[in-house]
């Protein structure tokens, strides 16, 4: 056998064990190979994508990287952008990219690699070619057609969106993930939903993960039709199921608050070296309290670019704080963090937040709302940045928190299936802004949601006056805004302001009455 027949025939044969799931044996065979031959790229590569399955990323990143230098193929660098985002080198990840642009990987899994990278780098108008063409290529797998469904919907093509899904479930009619993306297309109608169909194949599943997605969409779609009180009970239904699967404690986000707080003397009194002089607009708050909405008025002006959602900031301290705790987030990384250099912080944010915008505008916003929790490090650490928190009925806000599912698989959003300890975790923000409005004068603009609605044009000068931009009528007409939106707000933000949310809670107040008392017996005021 030739040389070129062996390489073909060992190539085969470990992808194939690969394709099996057989990744210990996938990776001896290709380690034995480029043993064997060292400049065998195919070898490193494959050893490569083994080690990545075995979840041995920087040696993946490693073997990847020396398949690159030996051939720069597409399929070799798709794969090198995938991992380089995993472990948040968004900026490596863009040059890999571009990089594959110019000779595109031929199969549907490396475009739809592609895809996926452009789309968590924020980019989803070019991510859509990708998972076009993974779908022209494999039109039978399911998850490349969910994944051109959600580019479309983020994009705001949402009846193309509507057809990708239920071509989806065609093949799949039991894919809960596209029945949850389909729920969320649009406001359902009598004549026109899928209420009947969502709740035929909730019943039939017992998978928790499905029947989360399946109870979060039939809620939706009942309660666009008119019948609150059902959609609700549900949701509490869902949520009590999922609650109880889950090892949360509001303790461990009591400790991360207190963490924050008591070493805020520290953050305050340390010395910043070379700070950087952007100037980044971060709009922070609960979620679902309108920082997707503040987000499209602000970037609609002619001189705003977004970012979206980053965890630039996050990364960037957990990075200075050197800690090797699992979560970016914790006691021993905020007391670490507060002993660090400031400015080194800040220069990382904007180095990491530049791969996720064009650059073509001089301001940027991140709309992390967890970034509440940072915005003592982003006043000293930034000091030309802009601050905005979005403030909400607090009793909207528990009701809109229990009613979206957030990302499933993140812990931050733990809190987010049980009234009470979405309550607790509201109280512990409230009295978290009461601290930056005490030792941040005039810092923070904080912004009520209800203000705005009412009083859209007002609202909108203070909000510009705060970031220290002009008047744009553009940023009232924020609903034509074209960029894509890939929060839970994408519907809600490409129409005009409406009302429709406000005093949304008082619908279920008995069912609130727990949440509602736990806030009073806090000094919480509800309205």
């Amino acid at each position: 056998m030739d040389r070129t027949a062996s390489t073909a025939t060992r190539a085969t044969a470990i992808r194939a064990a690969l394709a099996h799931g057989d990744n210990e044996g996938a990776l001896a065979a290709a380690t034995r190979w480029r043993t064997e031959a060292p400049d065998a790229a195919e070898a490193h590569f494959l050893a490569g994508i083994s080690a990545a399955a075995l979840g041995r990323i920087r040696s993946a990143i490693a073997l990847i990287e020396t398949a690159v230098t030996l051939d720069g193929c597409g399929e070799y660098q798709a794969q090198r952008a995938r991992l380089y985002t995993l472990v948040r080198r968004d900026a490596d990840a863009a040059s890999a990219l571009a990089a594959a642009e110019r000779s595109p990987p031929t199969d549907a899994l490396g475009r739809d690699t592609m895809g996926c990278v452009y789309a968590r780098l924020g980019d989803h108008a070019a991510s859509l070619p990708h998972f076009a063409e993974a779908v022209r290529l494999a039109p039978a797998n399911t998850a490349f057609r969910y994944n051109q469904a959600a580019a479309l919907s983020f994009l705001g093509r949402q009846d193309e969106a509507e057809q990708a899904l239920e071509a989806l479930l065609t093949l799949a009619p039991a894919d809960a993930r596209a029945h949850h993306l389909l729920a969320g297309l649009r406001r359902q109608t009598p004549h026109r939903n899928h209420v009947d169909r969502l709740s035929a194949v909730r019943k039939a599943t017992r998978s928790p993960h499905d029947r989360l997605l399946l109870g979060y969409a039939l809620a939706k779609e009942i309660d666009d039709l008119a019948d609150p009180h059902a959609a609700f009970a549900i949701l509490a239904e869902t949520n009590a199921e999922h609650r109880a699967t889950l090892p949360y404690r509001f303790a461990d986000d009591a400790a991360n608050f207190n963490a924050v707080e008591a070493c805020w003397p520290t953050i305050a009194k340390v010395r910043v070296a070379d700070p950087s002089p952007a100037s980044p607009i971060f709009i922070v708050g609960m979620p679902r309290t309108g920082t997707t909405l503040v987000d499209r008025i602000l970037s609609s002006h002619p001189q705003v670019e977004s970012a979206g959602e980053l965890q630039a900031m996050p990364l960037a301290v957990k990075a200075a704080a050197g800690t090797r705790s699992r979560t970016v987030l914790d006691p021993e990384t905020i007391r670490a963090a507060a002993e660090a250099d400031l400015g080194a912080i800040g220069r990382d944010y904007i180095t990491r937040a530049a791969s996720h915008v064009s650059g073509t505008k001089p301001r940027v916003v991140d709309k992390f709302p967890g970034n509440f929790l940072y915005v003592g490090v982003i006043a000293r650490a930034l000091p030309n940045a802009t601050i905005v928190c979005l403030r909400r009925n607090p009793m909207d806000t528990i009701t809109a928190n229990f009613r979206n599912l957030f990302a499933i698989g993140s812990r931050y959003y733990d809190y987010s299936y049980d009234l009470i300890d979405i309550a607790a975790y509201y109280q512990r923000f409230d009295r978290m802004m009461a601290l930056w409005r005490e030792v941040l004068p005039g810092r923070v603009l904080e912004l009520q949601y209800e203000t705005l609605v009412d009083n859209q044009r007002e609202e909108t000068a203070r909000l510009l006056d705060h970031c220290g931009l002009d008047w744009s009528d553009a940023c009232l007409d924020f609903h034509t805004n074209t960029a894509p939106v890939s929060t839970p707000s994408a519907a809600q933000v490409r129409r005009p302001l409406y009302r429709d949310s406000v005093d949304r809670w008082r619908r279920h107040a008995d069912a609130l009455a727990p949440a509602r008392d736990f806030l009073v017996r806090h000094g919480i005021t509800i309205d």
